[in-house]
Parts: structure tokens; sequence; C-alpha cells
């Protein structure tokens, strides 16, 4: 059951370094990921998570009112009356107001700074009875994110006193957490224990855990208004929190931070905005909040929408020549691990998006008449050839240009392509050999190294150009599925000349739409389109899988076995939408007349979906059987990218075909 199901909706507070603050519109935390104080320790990586929430509670002489609610593992639930009479908004960050029995009503809000590892914490209580104190219990764990905590004796509970300020160092080698209230503090060392996440135990992992609270702080309420400032003890906070006031600190970084967010023009580009953070001098794209990091794949993909398609040319220019640097023996990582340890080079298909949004961002940078500096120039070019000649000529598991044009890639039990679940040994969707979008990205980058070619370059620019040609025409003989009247998933599958996988999977709508060279066009085109919609398409997106075919799994549910064993077999991925909505245009000529059925049609549901699971964001997957249950990771950066780039391409000018080709043929130009 999911978040969507039970009412607990999501809230997300970024803060632009890979940290953050999530929990639920219920208070209730569910995940081991949900916390008030996440911190980057080196963004985006090395995260440690350093509080993982609060009590809080109103108290006069005997009587305790809880503001929070904590779930048990004996199955015990706190403060859920009081939770459940409040009322919740997200915008612009998380707030939410209680009303109490005798009158009292308090009003709660958090959000975190952008730039800056610290969260504000502020609440309003009006008409309490006189005598009527605030009490907060910081729930401190200084722990990895992915893993839980548990009572022992090496926890440090001392406080260390900084002026007005409070510090916690609860372990070595764990950034400690910096306080700020204007409140009394007594030092109250204390275990909560065995608190249940009940998202983890749906999923079949390990969902107790203990955490510690050093002591509390206590306001008389002689002010309405009570603030906690919490951060990471860092170089860059401890100045911060010289202050002698936390209303004080807390104005500064909210005000800073409410100017900040009003300059988006809508709620969907604030979300974006969220996956864009620092890595070393550049930037990068966290590939989904709470667990992921940044994935190249995800990382090139959602850029399309994040920053092109809403102009922000500069972002996009700083993630690229940031991963510019990361190629090796003709391959980018797929993931950068947390822990700062060695990439991974485990993809087949990261390193063509890469080179397909380069040439966009040239498109887009020339369309916007900006010039492109020589250094990056010369950069991003280095980094396309490097790519282009490796895949070429051959590099690691088994990707190689094959003797007919076209790509293969992969080798026993390893998954190269988006598809990428596996179990141990056991990979669910095995696709080695010559996959169908892998072949419209080959084709698609081949033309960009093309195009790059730039100047003084002719025979480079004749060869890419020849190969994508020869490629292109490969692809048209040997991928049309006739009995199916769409394409074949793989061919040569597991590198045996003439085998194919004729599974009817999404893939195939990239050589149609949702990438500049389409591959296939006319009557086929059409035929795949029409397949697609009406035996995939849902409205949260399309299926991975058909109904029907060999394996499919209606629902995303059960231990990790179950769940991975689902992720590809018809589980729907709103990301495909886009590649769904550009493919549909693609047959229909483009027009005003299309666009606008387009958007009544393919729109509201993903809209209607920002209010369900993580709020103000579009989730990774849903069930593939209605009701479409939202699933998977609740803030996921390429299905927001890909719904913000389709608004933004349905609301713009319709292009003509003549002018399409024409630009097809056009050098880009630094």
């Amino acid at each position: 059951m999911s978040d969507a199901t039970t009412g607990e909706r999501e809230w997300l507070e970024a803060d632009g370094l890979g940290g953050f603050a999530s929990g639920t519109a219920r208070c209730v935390r569910t995940r081991r990921y949900h916390a008030l104080l996440l911190h980057a320790a080196k963004p985006p990586g090395n995260r440690w998570l350093l509080v993982n929430g609060v009590e809080a509670w109103l108290e006069r002489d005997d009587e305790r009112i809880a503001l929070t609610a904590q779930r048990y593992a004996s199955g015990v639930v706190t403060g859920e009356a009081t939770a459940a009479r409040a009322s919740f908004a997200h915008e612009p960050w998380p707030r939410w107001t209680w009303k109490l029995p005798d009158g009292t009503q308090v009003m709660h809000e958090c959000h975190a700074r952008h730039g800056s590892p610290v969260v504000v914490l502020r609440w309003r209580v009006e008409g309490a009875p006189r005598g009527t104190r605030l009490c907060v219990r910081p729930l401190l764990s200084g722990r990895d994110p992915h893993a839980l905590h548990h009572a022992n004796e090496t926890f440090r509970f001392d406080a260390e006193r900084l002026g007005a300020a409070i510090g916690w160092k609860p372990y070595p080698g764990v950034p400690g957490v910096l306080a700020l209230a204007d409140a009394d503090y007594e030092h109250a060392p204390d275990w909560y224990w065995r608190f249940l996440y009940e998202r983890e135990r749906e999923r079949g992992l390990d969902h107790v855990e203990d955490l510690a609270s050093p002591g509390v702080f206590r306001w008389d309420l002689s002010r309405p208004e009570a603030v906690l400032v919490l951060a990471a003890d860092t170089p860059q906070m401890r100045p911060c929190f010289a202050e002698k006031s936390a209303r004080g600190l807390a104005l500064r970084l909210s005000t800073s931070e409410k100017r900040r967010r009003a300059a988006f023009s809508d709620p969907l580009g604030r979300a974006a905005d969220a996956y864009l953070v620092r890595r070393d001098v550049g930037l990068t794209v966290i590939a989904g909040y709470p667990w992921f990091g940044d994935w190249g794949r995800d990382t090139f993909i959602a850029l399309r929408g994040l920053c092109l398609a809403s102009g922000r040319l500069d972002d996009a220019r700083r993630i690229l020549v940031q991963w510019a640097g990361a190629v090796s023996l003709g391959m980018l990582p797929n993931r950068f691990p947390d822990s700062g340890d060695t990439p991974e080079y485990n993809s087949v298909d990261a390193s063509l998006w890469y080179v397909v949004v380069v040439g966009e961002w040239f498109e887009a940078m020339r369309g916007a008449a900006r010039r492109v500096a020589a250094r990056e120039r010369i950069a991003l070019r280095a980094a396309v050839e490097a790519i282009l000649t490796g895949y070429e000529r051959g590099t690691r598991f088994g990707i190689r240009m094959d003797d007919d044009g076209l790509l293969a890639s992969g080798e026993p039990g390893v998954q190269l392509t988006w598809m990428d679940a596996k179990v141990g040994d056991w990979v669910v969707t095995p696709r080695t050999g010559k996959a169908v979008e892998i072949q419209a990205l080959w084709v698609n980058a081949l033309d960009v190294g093309a195009k790059l070619a730039g100047r003084g370059s002719e025979t480079t620019a004749t060869r890419w150009g020849e190969l994508r040609d020869r490629a292109r025409t490969a692809f048209v003989s040997r991928f049309w599925n006739e009995s199916r009247g769409c394409l074949y998933d793989v061919v040569d599958m597991g590198h045996v000349p003439g085998v194919v996988d004729d599974s009817l999977r999404p893939n195939q709508l990239f050589a149609v739409g949702g990438l500049p060279v389409p591959l296939l066009d006319g009557i086929r085109a059409r035929a795949v389109v029409d397949l697609v919609e009406r035996e995939l398409l849902t409205p949260l997106g399309p299926r991975s899988l058909a109904p029907g075919e060999p394996g499919y799994a209606p629902h995303y549910a059960g231990g990790v076995r179950e769940r991975d064993g689902a992720y590809h077999q018809g589980t729907v991925w709103p990301w495909l939408m886009g590649s769904f909505v550009d493919a549909w245009l693609a047959v229909r000529g483009d027009v005003a007349e299309a666009r606008a059925e387009a958007a009544a049609r393919f729109l509201p549901p993903l809209r209607a979906h920002l209010h369900e699971a993580g709020l103000g964001h579009v989730s990774e997957i849903a069930d593939a059987d209605p009701p479409y249950t939202p699933n998977g990771c609740p803030f996921q950066a390429w299905s927001v990218g890909e719904l913000q780039r389709i608004e933004r391409a349905l609301r713009a000018t319709p292009v003509r075909a003549t002018a399409s080709r024409e630009r097809e043929a056009t050098t880009i130009r630094g």
C-alpha cells in the first residue's frame, strides 16, 4: 500500500547541495530517509542523516498535548489524535495548523535554505491559556541515510555551548549539529526506542530504529512565535550561529529563501530547481529524492526539461562541462557513489544521452543568439568525439559498433540499458545485443558529432555523417516487426545474429519521438504510436511492458526481489510520457490542433498527480493496472523534467516539417 492510498503524502525541502528535509503531511515518519536535517558533506555525496525529527508538545501544569505523531514497533502511535486534526499546505514550504479543543491554535512550518545545510522550524501559538509552554526534543542519529540507527553506548550526548547556540557531536567522523533557539535548553539525554517505518516494512527491509535526544528546548510563549534553527556544524554555518537571536537568524534565512522561490514563474519550475545541486565547482542533477544520488543517464534525460526547456542555459553548461571531465574509454559514469568511491561505468546509454543533450544545448545557445566560450566549446566537442570514437572502436561490456553500423552492447549477467533491474545474478530484463532505443540514441549521437565537427574538420563531420546514415538504413531494415506492426525491442539478442525480442515495450517510441532525429516516419511510425497508445499508455505514462506479455506485473509491491522483478515488467514510468507526446505529435504533423488535443488529454493527469504523492513533484513509477498507484521514489528528476519539457513544447509555436529538415542540415557553430 502506497503513501497515495494511505493519505501519507510526502513533502521535500532540498538545500541545493544534495541534502534535504522530508517527511509526510501527517507528520509521521514512514521512511528511513525522512529527516529534518540530511547533510551532504561533500556535495552531493557523503550524505549523513543528522536530525531525524522532533518530538513537540504543549505543556501546562500536568497536561501534555502532542503536536507530533510517532509510530512505534509495538503498534502504539503517539500524538495521532492531534495530528489527525491538522490542516496542511506545502506552498511556499510545509506548514501545519492545529486547532485544539480548548481554542488554542498552533501553526508550524519548516523550510531549508538553498545553498546551506540549515533548516528553520517555526511555531506560532495563539489563544493558549496562561502558563502554557512549547517543548521540543530533537531526535538525532548521525548515520548513513540508507542504514538504520540503534541505541548504543558510544553515542555522545554532550552539549557544547557556542554563545547562544548549542552544538552536539554524536560520533567521531560524523558532522555535528548546531541548534539555535530563543528558548531555555535543558540537557536531558534520553533514548527513544523502536520507531517503526511503515514504508520500509512494506518493502521487506529493516524498519525499526532507535533515536537519541540530548535535551529539551522550552518556550514560555510570552511571545507567540517560537523558532528553532538546526544546521550541520560546518565552517560555513558556524559564523551564522554567532547570531544571538534565533528569530533574527530565522528571519534572514526565511526572507531570502522566500524571495528566491518567488522568482520562479510556476511551482513546477520551483520543483525542478530542487534537483540541480553543486558538484565541485560545477553542477549536477540528483536523480531523485530521498535515496538517489547523481546518475549519468538520469542527469542528461532530466536536464532537457529542468534546464533547456526553461532557458537555464548557464546551468546546463555547468552540468555538461562538469561531466565532460569524467569520460573514460569513451564512457561516462552511470553513477557517482554517495561515499565518493570510484564512479561506476556500467551504462551504454548515459554517454549517448550526454551527446544528444550537448547537441541540443548548442542549438539552444544558437537560438538564443548567445556565444559559447572557446574553452567550453573545445571541452564539449572533445567529450563528444571521445564518446563516439570509443563506441565505434569498442569499449567496456562489449559496447561496439557492429558491421551493420548499429550499436551492440552487453555481456552475460550485466544490464546496461535503462531497464536495469537486477537481483543477485538475475538480470530481470536481459537486453544484450542491439536494443531499439540504443540505436535511436546512437544515430542521434552520430548526427551531433557530424554537426559539432565545425570548420576545419570536414573529414570528421563526413565520417560521423556517413556512419549515421549507415546505421539509420540498417535500423529500418532490421527492426521492423511485420507480424505485430511495430519495432522489435532487441535484435541479435545475446549477440546471436537473427535472434529477436518482440516484447511490446515503449522503448520503440524513441525511434519516432523524444529525440531530434527520428528513425521511422510515415505509416510505420503511425502504427508504432497507435499500438503504444492502445496497449501501453496509462494516465501517468506508458507501461514498460504490455498486458498479456510473459512476465507482466500489474503491481509494484513486496520485498526487494518482487519489486525489482516488476520494475520493468509493466510498471508505468512517467518520464516516458515525454517521448510519447513527441511521437504522438510527430505522426500528426505537429500542428496547433494536435498540440491542443495533446495538452487536453495527456497533461491533466500528470498535473493532478502533483498533489498525490511527492507534493509538487512527479513520482518515479506507478502501478501498471488501475488505479495506477504512484510508487517508487516520490520525487524523481526525469519525471519532473519531462513534464516541464512537454508542457513548454505544447505551448510553443508548431514547427513545420520543412523547417525541421532545414535545421537538421545545419552545422552547429559555437
